[in-house]
């Protein structure tokens, strides 16, 4: 998996919505195979790092 994807779950502290979205950002690049997408795929791009913030967000809420 992505390498740079730090764990967000800590004791410490919850993660910032910063950290929640470059987490969500590094994996769509993953998964998706582009750094940057072109034009006509930034909308869907962008969605699914949306998607997945919010979820991982939610995950993270409800975990004990």
């Amino acid at each position: 998996m992505c390498r740079s994807i730090k764990t967000l779950r800590r004791r410490e502290g919850t993660p910032t919505e910063q950290e929640i979205h470059d987490a969500a950002l590094q994996f769509v690049r993953k998964i998706s195979g582009y750094r940057v997408p072109s034009r006509v795929n930034t909308p869907a791009f962008d969605a699914a790092v949306h998607e997945v913030s919010a979820s991982s967000r939610r995950l993270l809420q409800t975990l004990a």
